[in-house]
């Protein structure tokens, strides 16, 4: 599991972003209501370090389609990339405001654009999860977000020799989404208001 490698306060007796949780600690200590946070990485505790401290309730998450708001910009989005239906197969996850990679997959062979935006969404909710991080993730596939929604991957792709790590990926994605159901909210990318999702391969 990754650690947490950087630290944000919002509320102490200084505030900024500090590099070990000893100098975090210093902050904090006998402050009343103070904020902070810790992330992995340092493009993280700037990206939360501007957005402002918010305090996610541990409850059931939704999938929402939300038209009425911005993104938000502490978060993350994913995309996937298929050249012909099968074909070559890769997804991505990256950080919204700062379009920073934060994983990369593939390209798998015999696969197609579905299957690789529901393998982004669930990569990305359990690199969340593992990260103890509660952020929205971003995905401009309602196909992907449904699968994800009802825990199962209603791929018409066809198996066959070349993609037996695709339908190992599904199953393994299945079965995570079945163990965690408390996991972060999934949101769909609003293209036409918000444009290209910044996850987008460019390949269009």
């Amino acid at each position: 599991m990754a650690k947490n490698n950087f630290y944000v306060v919002w509320r102490g007796h200084e505030t900024g972003i500090f590099a070990s949780w000893d100098e975090c600690r210093k902050q904090i200590d006998g402050f009343p209501g103070a904020q902070y946070k810790g992330f992995p990485t340092l493009n993280a505790a700037k990206a939360a370090q501007k957005a402002g401290y918010s305090v996610t309730p541990k409850t059931k998450p939704l999938l929402s389609i939300d038209s009425n708001s911005r993104p938000e910009p502490l978060s993350i989005c994913v995309d996937a990339a298929c050249s012909g239906n099968p074909g070559p197969m890769e997804y991505r996850g990256v950080w919204v405001e700062t379009s920073d990679e934060i994983f990369k997959q593939g390209p798998f062979q015999h696969a197609n654009n579905n299957v690789g935006e529901f393998l982004a969404i669930v990569h990305g909710l359990a690199w969340l999860a593992e990260n103890k991080m509660d952020l929205t993730l971003y995905s401009d596939s309602v196909t992907a977000i449904s699968w994800v929604r009802n825990k199962k991957a209603k791929t018409e792709l066809v198996a066959k020799s070349g993609n037996e790590k695709v339908f190992q990926l599904i199953k393994r994605a299945e079965n995570w989404l079945q163990k965690n159901p408390a996991h972060a909210k999934v949101r769909k990318w609003e293209t036409k208001m918000w444009g290209e999702i910044p996850a987008d391969f460019g390949r269009k």
